[in-house]
């Protein structure tokens, strides 16, 4: 199965909450309620420094693909 990058979910156990699902490496679902990121992947201590390099770039891919989303919605 080939999956799209990003994923948006939702929980009716978390009314207010709209996640984000990256589904590559380094795979992560970021709340977009509180931007609190949850990791799918185990990480050592030499993977840690290089992904906090790149946390801050899918982060900000998944925040733009969620606007591009809304966007599309609202035409």
């Amino acid at each position: 199965m080939d999956l799209p990058k990003f994923l948006l979910a939702d929980n009716t156990d978390h009314p207010s909450s709209i996640f984000i699902v990256h589904t590559e490496y380094p795979r992560f679902i970021i709340n977009l309620e509180n931007d609190e990121v949850e990791w799918l992947e185990d990480f050592t201590k030499e993977d840690e420094k290089e992904l906090s390099q790149e946390a801050e770039r899918l982060i900000l891919e998944a925040s733009n693909f969620y606007d591009r989303e809304v966007g599309r919605y609202e035409d």
